[in-house]
This record gives structure tokens, sequence and C-alpha cells, in this order.
């Protein structure tokens, strides 16, 4: 099984026989190649000619568990048509497997992914003036550079910091552990919330004193007080879309993949499951997690 030359043999297709551009060759060599992390992750190792109807459907229903809107989804359909119409061409496969795969409606509503241009309006009206605008500001950076889950971000630890290596220790469904890369201007917030708001209150609740976010009064922070600050940051923004916690999530995603991460290396970072019924979860080096963060993720550096 060895996708590499008949992908080559793709590129040169889209180059010499369609003229696309440079740019459009390399988005429609992205989406094949994820569709190959996907199958290679997943422990499916077939040759493209191999890959079936059903092979794709469990992509493409991957690609929309990790946020991936509507639109994101259609380009990457578009992509893995054109692959298996230039096999059909060269006469390696006499049907394609993506011949029945509907393009998802641009305008039906995945869950709701912000734009960067987006979460920078929402992050650029929080009151710095304030010790609470200084704390928000570190979530919402926190919560967009590592994805958490919001039960993730409120149990956030300082014992589990690792801010000089560029990792945070997450403890997410079922206690599982994770390390997780977190990004520049993350770790400079939190930072400065800390240092000079964090350790300035005047009482801390005992059994708050390891965790990181804290409100006024020395306590932990509620589900329903992130989900409050999101949407008023969101509505002081002109932002007119849903956003939640898990909002950040996803656009956490949808930008990694679409900057051209790995698909293996964003399922890692999300702490999801593997998606096929055997654990057979692909454990990465976390220098390459942390690579994936510098390289392609909009604020990975401070």
């Amino acid at each position: 099984m060895n996708w590499s030359p008949t992908i080559k043999g793709f590129k040169a297709y889209l180059q010499l026989e369609k003229s696309l551009a440079k740019n459009s060759v390399e988005a429609y060599i992205a989406d094949v190649e994820k569709l190959f992390q996907y199958l290679d992750m997943s422990e499916i190792h077939l040759a493209p000619e191999k890959v079936t109807q059903k092979h794709v459907e469990s992509f493409l229903k991957w690609v929309s568990e990790i946020g991936l809107n509507a639109r994101s989804q259609s380009r990457i359909i578009s992509g893995i048509k054109a692959f298996y119409n230039y096999l059909l061409l060269e006469e390696i496969i006499t049907v394609s497997p993506v011949e029945l795969i509907e393009t998802p409606k641009i305008g039906r509503k995945l869950p709701e992914v912000l734009t960067i241009e987006e979460i920078d309006k929402i992050i650029a009206v929080i009151d710095l003036s304030t010790p609470e605008g200084l704390r928000n500001k570190a979530i919402l950076e926190t919560l967009y550079s590592c994805g958490l889950r919001v039960s993730e971000l409120i149990g956030l630890q300082i014992s589990h910091l690792l801010l000089d290596e560029g990792f945070v220790r997450v403890v997410g469904k079922g206690d599982k552990e994770r390390i997780t890369p977190i990004g520049g201007a993350a770790i400079k917030h939190i930072t400065i919330y800390i240092e000079h708001v964090r350790n300035h209150l005047p009482k801390i609740d005992k059994a708050s004193e390891d965790i990181l976010f804290l409100n006024r009064r020395g306590k932990q922070l509620t589900r329903v007080m992130i989900f409050t600050i999101i949407k008023k940051l969101t509505q002081q923004a002109g932002i007119n879309k849903t956003v939640s916690p898990h909002t950040f999530r996803h656009s956490f995603a949808t930008h990694l993949v679409d900057g051209g991460a790995d698909l293996r290396a964003v399922q890692e970072m999300l702490g999801h499951e593997s998606i096929t019924t055997t654990e057979i979860y692909t454990h990465l080096d976390s220098d390459y997690l942390r690579q994936s963060i510098l390289d392609f993720h909009p604020r990975g550096k401070s």
C-alpha cells in the first residue's frame, strides 16, 4: 500500500493537464492526504484503488465530528472527487468510491465555527483595565490555543502547566489525561493573569488552591460563568453567531486542519477517542504536536 506514486501522478495531472494554479494544486493534494492520514491512523491499510464508499463516508463523519463546517467539508469532498476522477481517467479504477457522496449544503449549518477575524474581534473587546478582563483574555486565548472542552478549562490546574516547555496537562472525559501543546499567545496571557491578578486575590478557597482560573472570591469558575462571559463578549463584538466555549474548540480544530495540520495530531490534541472500534490510538511525539501548533495555528506564536 503506497499512496505516494498515485498522489504524485495526480499532482502532475493537475499541473500539466488541468493547468491549475499552485495554490489550487496544493489544496487538492492536501485533501487527498487527509483521507490517507485518516485511513492510516485507523489502521486501514488500503491502496487508493481499494478504498470504498464506506471508507470515504467514515472519513467524512470524522471530519464533521472534529468540527469542520459544511464549506470545508465541501472543499475536501471536491478534492477527493477530483482524485478519483483522475484514477478513472487513468483506468486504475472503474467505479469511484466518491460517486454517490453528496456534498453538504453550504446553507445547512453544522456546529458554528468562528473565523480568525471573528476571534480577534471577540478578544479585542475585553476590557484589560480590570482584573476580570485580564483573566477573561487568558481564558479565551487558552480555549482557542488548546481546543479545550469547557470542563477541561475550568478544571485546569496550575501544577499541570508546563509553560516553559509549551505544554499543559489536561484531564478530559473519564479522567483521562493528555498532554497538549499551548501557543505563545495563551502562555503570555496566562502568565500575565497569574502575576497580576491571581497572585493578588485576597483569599483563595482551599478546594481551589491549584485551580488556574478563579472568580473574584477565589473560587473555581463554573461552566455557566464561562458561557456567560463568552456570550457577553460575542454580543459586544457584534458577532451574530451562536457562540459557546465549544465553538472555540471547533474553531481550533477547523483552523488547524484547514491550515494543513496532520489529522492525527489534531485528534490527539482534542483528546478524541479513536473512531474505530479497536483502540489503535496513534501516539505522536510531543515535539511533533508542539510543532503542529507553531506551524498551523493562527496564534501559535506570541
